[in-house]
């Protein structure tokens, strides 16, 4: 059956999420270049289409960015991914740039801004479930990094937990780049709905622009 994008994504059951669009992940310093790079080309302009979009027609906007505190409480140190970071020269201290959206999404008074010390994505162990489910969330948005880690488990947890996850192609980035689209086709596409970002504008009655 034909999926009605329209209705899957009605503005009253629906949120838009984006994870680790933050300074120190994508920004103009951040800590994983060759991500940063993939992300600029076609997942960061088109992410803040859909913020711009949803504030718009009163879809909740969330961010959800992560942080380690100067003396890693509360972070993992069970992956070579945590370990990796720990040698980059960008820290993702609270309160600092790197844990800031980046400004080409922004944050406006309206959004809701989730930050967390742990975990490879967003919805393990955070507040973003309550939260989701206070809102009446049915459906989830979800843009942002990694497809490689946190897309992939921000997508699993949401399936998992109930929700149905709609991520648009292009406007979540991976590296490298070829690998991130096979991920989407043969292991996204069994769990989540992968639109185009001018496919959701579309559902939603939004200019392109």
């Amino acid at each position: 059956m034909p999926i009605d994008l329209s209705e899957l994504l009605d503005p009253a059951h629906t949120a838009l999420v984006t994870q680790e669009c933050q300074g120190g992940v994508i920004g103009e310093h951040a800590a994983l270049p060759q991500l940063a790079e993939a992300a600029r080309v076609r997942m960061i302009p088109n992410a803040a289409r859909l913020a711009a979009a949803a504030r718009s027609i009163g879809v909740p906007v969330i961010h959800c960015v992560a942080a380690r505190r100067e003396d890693g409480k509360g972070s993992n140190h069970n992956a070579r991914l945590f370990l990796g970071m720990l040698k980059t020269a960008v820290a993702l201290r609270p309160g600092t740039p790197a844990v800031e959206v980046i400004p080409e999404i922004g944050t406006e008074p309206g959004d809701v801004v989730l930050t967390r010390l742990h975990g490879l994505g967003p919805m393990g162990g955070t507040d973003l479930d309550p939260v989701l489910r206070n809102l009446g969330v049915r459906t989830v948005l979800g843009i942002g990094v990694s497809v490689n880690v946190g897309m992939l488990d921000f997508a699993f947890d949401a399936v998992n937990a109930g929700y149905q996850f709609v991520m648009p192609r292009d406007a979540v980035a991976g590296v490298p780049e070829d690998y991130a689209e096979a991920v989407l086709d043969n292991t996204l596409a069994l769990v989540a709905t992968l639109p185009t970002t001018d496919e959701v504008l579309a559902a939603w009655g939004v200019s392109g622009s």
